[in-house]
Parts: C-alpha cells; sequence; structure tokens
C-alpha cells in the first residue's frame, strides 16, 4: 500500500516529468539554463534572470519571463511546450544581484546572452559559467 505523501510525491514527477538526476526539468522543456559559479566551484542559486524576445515591429525586446535558478543552479522550463518560435532571444542574468548577495565585488553588471532559434522543433540549453571577473556560455545539450 503506499502512503498519501508517495503518492502526492509520484502525482508531482508524473506531472513534471522524469527527474533523471538532473533536477526537477520538465523532459519537454525546449529552453533550459544552468548556472555554475566557478569561483566557488558550485551551482548559483538563486540568480534572477530575465528572458525576451526581439520583436520585429520596431526592434524591441519583449520580456517573457522572469525567474531565478534553483539550487542545482538550473531553470528549467523557460518556455513552455508550444511557445518557441523562430527569432531571436535573449536570456539576462542579474549577475552584480547574485554576487553582492555573497559579498563579493564583480567586474560585469549583467550577463546577456542573445541567440537565435530557427528550428522550433529543437531543445534549447544555455549554460553558464560565471565568476566575479569572467563568464562563458555555450550552446549545450
Amino acid at each position: 500500500m503506499i502512503s498519501g505523501a508517495a503518492l502526492r510525491l509520484r502525482t508531482l514527477q508524473d506531472h513534471l516529468g522524469s527527474l533523471g538526476g538532473r533536477g526537477m526539468e520538465p523532459v519537454s522543456s525546449p529552453l533550459t539554463t544552468h548556472v555554475l559559479d566557478t569561483a566557488s566551484g558550485l551551482p548559483a542559486q538563486g540568480l534572477c534572470l530575465r528572458l525576451s524576445r526581439l520583436e520585429d515591429r520596431g526592434q524591441q525586446w519583449t520580456e517573457l519571463t522572469r525567474s531565478s535558478t534553483d539550487p542545482d543552479g538550473r531553470c528549467p522550463g523557460l518556455l513552455p511546450p508550444g511557445r518557441v518560435r523562430a527569432g531571436t532571444y535573449k536570456l539576462s542574468f542579474d549577475t552584480e544581484g547574485y554576487w553582492k548577495t555573497r559579498g563579493q565585488e564583480s567586474f560585469y553588471p549583467y550577463v546577456e546572452v542573445v541567440f537565435t532559434i530557427t528550428n522550433e522543433t529543437h531543445k534549447f540549453h544555455v549554460p553558464l559559467l560565471l565568476s566575479p571577473w569572467s563568464y562563458t556560455t555555450y550552446r549545450g545539450s
């Protein structure tokens, strides 16, 4: 017999998708990010970020969502399935706020990663390796 708590946990896991040891990332999420604090060697928990898309009319950025990284430094499900469309996107990371909460001075007040999606059926993972004095990003898998 399954306890009430175990049943609720199983229902939540089914709703979010397979956890697969990668945090609470929904399997069907088409856009994710993961931030690692290379100065500490730990995930960057609690880093605030925004996702925006460049709109053709007037070349203005339209904010799609605001979020923050989880205890594993991940921000899964930035766009729900079906909301990805071809275009130019921007992830804006509030690195100054992150470092200030840790009592650390930093050089970059924010990091903006601009990327283009041409195939709406692909999945996109944008990792960020972060220190107070540098950052690196790439298209992950």
